[in-house]
């Protein structure tokens, strides 16, 4: 079997909804020593919970906000002297946010660097021919990825986003490196190990970093970039693997740069600022307060440390809480949609499709592989920069409806084209018309919205715990699709394959519409304290 290294997130670019009946918490925990929330009640809360937050949902928005603004609201605007004024509120935390985003540049590029090289690193190295081999190359490195997800939540707990981004750079530079030198297929393995093991990390920290220090009404405009680095590095690997062609050994250089970044991102993190949810939590108020001033404006700073201490006084703040906390009933019903999300987000093909893109392009006449997936990587862009203008003006919600009705729709014309007996050339049009419909559509909504609401929804206690676990749920989802694509198209042929792939699509924009609530315009704790039933009734 050969496995697909292909992601959307991911996030950027997002289970079946059964995944309810599995244990919400990777059974290697032992969730007895952390607490006194006993699993059975977790389960018992599983379908009252997600009862609620269905209901809920159903409102389509949260409720008003007491006095009809929400944080950084006012924002900050720079007259000109033409008379025109720019909302430039978001400049302040654009630097921070851009450090943070160089994480999923690496990602992207790290998904890219592989797609051609495999071919040469094999001879090289002499297992060339055995596809079970390459797919390990491939493979492990989601193998990292998930137990870098995993372990990423307690880590943010106890030290917080800046010293774990820089944790997590050891791992990548270190990988990259192992990798340029290998001598032998141990070495690449270990290598690829590593590099995944950072890219889980930082895919977890990225989102919550994001959604926790940028200004509320600028928050989903500013988490696109997470896509748009990921698109990015995937075009800058296609650019720089071009030499390939003519030096089979351009692979090692490719490696050696994919380490540059992880420099960067280490050093950038050292001025970087720290989340000012984080340093609440940890009673560092004063840095807090500063770091508001800074970034969202003197006249938020009360405002917000008043919400925070607020969400602390009900909820708690303990650093170093273990994975019952995703047991309490609130956070349960969170990670439950978070998986959901995720699972629906691999399942509804975006690896298969991208894979199989190559062969739709070969039908048309484009056999060059790297202009095809330029056209495919300059798709991605466009949506998410769609996404990046969209997401703060017609929401998390509608985004990722519109989003997954346009996956399915576009899977539904790649399947017709298939099914009825049009003419040959129609017929391949056709197929490129719904293969660049489907990656437009989702980049405009699936792949950068998954990762956006799910730190939004969580709280303040429990949001690493969650983003971590929903992340290693995209990876295990990512590896299984990955695994078994090749199989079910030699198996039951590619229109039932992409039929189910629509399917799962279809569920999605429903999910979405029955089990998600608009975030955009609310801080996280305002968010929180209406979803969380322990704030009804206490005086806030």
């Amino acid at each position: 079997m050969r496995v697909i290294p292909l992601l959307h997130f991911p996030v950027p670019p997002a289970p079946a909804i059964t995944i309810a009946r599995r244990h919400s918490i990777p059974p290697s925990y032992d969730l007895s020593g952390h607490g006194s929330f006993p699993l059975r009640s977790g389960f018992r809360y599983m379908f009252r919970s997600v009862r609620k937050f269905e209901v809920l949902a159903t409102n389509k928005q949260l409720p008003e906000l007491k006095d009809g603004k929400s944080e950084s609201e006012e924002g900050i605007l720079l007259r000109a002297e033409v008379g025109g004024s720019f909302d430039l509120g978001w400049l302040p935390a654009f630097p921070h946010v851009l450090v943070a985003s160089m994480s999923n540049f690496l990602f992207g590029y790290h998904i890219g660097v592989m797609n051609g090289p495999i071919i040469s690193i094999a001879r090289e190295l002499g297992f060339e021919g055995n596809s079970i081999l390459e797919g390990l190359v491939v493979s492990i490195f989601i193998v990292g990825a998930f137990l870098g997800s995993i372990s990423s939540g307690s880590l943010l707990d106890k030290l917080g986003f800046r010293r774990t981004f820089q944790l997590a750079t050891i791992p990548l530079i270190l990988g990259a490196l192992l990798s340029a030198q290998a001598l032998t297929l141990d070495e690449v393995l270990w290598g690829r190990f590593l590099v995944g093991l950072g890219i889980g990390v930082n895919t977890v920290l990225v989102p919550i970093y994001i959604s926790e220090v940028v200004p509320t009404k600028y928050r989903g405009t500013l988490g696109g970039l997470c896509q748009i680095g990921t698109c990015l590095g995937i075009i800058a690997s296609l650019f720089l693997g071009i030499p390939y062609e003519n030096d089979p050994h351009w692979w090692r250089t490719m490696l050696y740069i994919a380490s540059l970044p992880g420099f960067f991102i280490a050093f950038g993190m050292q001025f970087a600022v720290e989340s000012p949810r984080w340093l609440s939590k940890a009673g560092r108020l004063d840095e807090t307060r500063v770091v508001i001033r800074n970034l969202w404006g003197e006249s938020e700073v009360e405002r917000a440390v008043e919400e925070f201490q607020s969400v602390i006084r009900n909820d708690g703040s303990d650093l170093n809480s273990g994975w019952s906390v995703l047991l309490e009933e609130q956070n349960f019903r969170v990670a439950f949609i978070g998986g959901a999300l995720f699972f629906l987000q691999q399942f509804a093909g975006i690896n298969g499709v991208l894979y199989f893109s190559s062969l739709t392009f070969e039908d048309v006449g484009i056999t060059n592989v790297a202009v095809a997936s330029l056209v495919i990587g300059i798709t991605n862009f466009s949506g998410a920069l769609c996404a990046l203008y969209l997401m703060d003006k017609q929401g998390r919600q509608r985004l990722l409806i519109g989003s997954y009705l346009g996956m399915a729709v576009s899977m539904l014309l790649i399947v017709s084209t298939i099914g009825f007996q049009f003419d040959e050339e129609l017929s391949h049009n056709l197929s490129i018309v719904g293969t660049i419909a489907y990656i437009f559509s989702f980049a405009i909504g699936a792949g950068p919205v998954t990762g956006i609401i799910i730190p939004e929804l969580s709280s303040t206690r429990a949001r690493g715990k969650i983003m971590a676990f929903s992340l290693a749920v995209h990876w295990v989802c990512n590896f299984l699709v990955g695994l078994f694509f090749l199989d079910l198209v030699q198996t039951f042929g590619v229109a039932p394959v992409y039929a189910s792939f629509g399917a799962f699509s279809l569920v999605a924009a429903i999910f979405s519409k029955y089990f998600l609530v608009e975030t955009k315009g609310r801080s996280l704790e305002e968010i929180e304290m209406t979803l969380n039933t322990n704030f009804h009734g206490s005086d806030k």
